[in-house]
């Protein structure tokens, strides 16, 4: 019954993004901060762990969400506002990755969001020896993921991060859903086989 509930207070959310979008394109601006709100937080956590920079991961945010408003006169609800959002943001990462404009930054997988909230849970007062253990294991995940190939990478990060369908994922890197997971397959078995000895 929960999981039914779920599904219903999501379907009610996207239609509710489709609705806002809609609002944005007759000319309603006050519904565009209602989306860049909800979704700015999720959009820089997704795409600081695609480009490890924060500061980057900003920008590219605030480049994705212009590029949405531009294009809101020809917006048409076809697919979820999630989904278009994310394709454009993802593009956007691989692009400033492929040119090679990345410094990439030391900060770990479970750095706080912007709303303060930590995305992995943190251990009960660990010691310092056990915090740096942790610290060192989180470094070696991050550097296992983003050795993955781009198109892996960013299936992982949805999959994993930000808890993405496969329907979703494959909306956002433009192809299958059997193709989405083959592509986490691969990468799961890649990751596996790299971060065997942490088991």
């Amino acid at each position: 019954m929960d999981r039914v509930n779920k599904d219903m207070t999501a379907v009610a959310a996207l239609e509710r993004d489709a609705e806002l979008m809609l609002r944005v394109r007759a000319g309603d601006d006050s519904c565009f901060a209602i989306l860049l709100e909800k979704h700015r937080g999720p959009l820089v956590h997704f795409l600081y762990r695609m480009v490890q920079n924060q500061a980057v991961a900003e920008e590219l945010a605030q480049e994705a969400f212009l590029r949405v408003y531009r294009s809101r006169s020809t917006y048409e609800p076809t697919a979820k506002f999630t989904t278009w959002l994310f394709r454009i943001a993802n593009h956007l990462a691989l692009n400033w990755i492929r040119d090679g404009k990345n410094e990439r930054g030391q900060e770990s997988l479970d750095q706080a969001t912007d709303d303060g909230q930590v995305r992995q849970v943190s251990d009960r007062q660990p010691t310092t020896e056990q915090q740096m253990i942790r610290n060192a294991r989180m470094e070696e995940v991050r550097r296992a993921i983003q050795s993955l190939p781009e198109k892996q990478r960013s299936a992982v990060l949805m999959h994993k991060y930000e808890e993405m369908e496969y329907t979703q994922i494959a909306g956002v890197l433009e192809c299958s859903e059997s193709a989405v997971k083959s592509l986490l397959f691969r990468a799961y078995e890649t990751l596996r086989s790299r971060l065997a000895h942490m088991a």
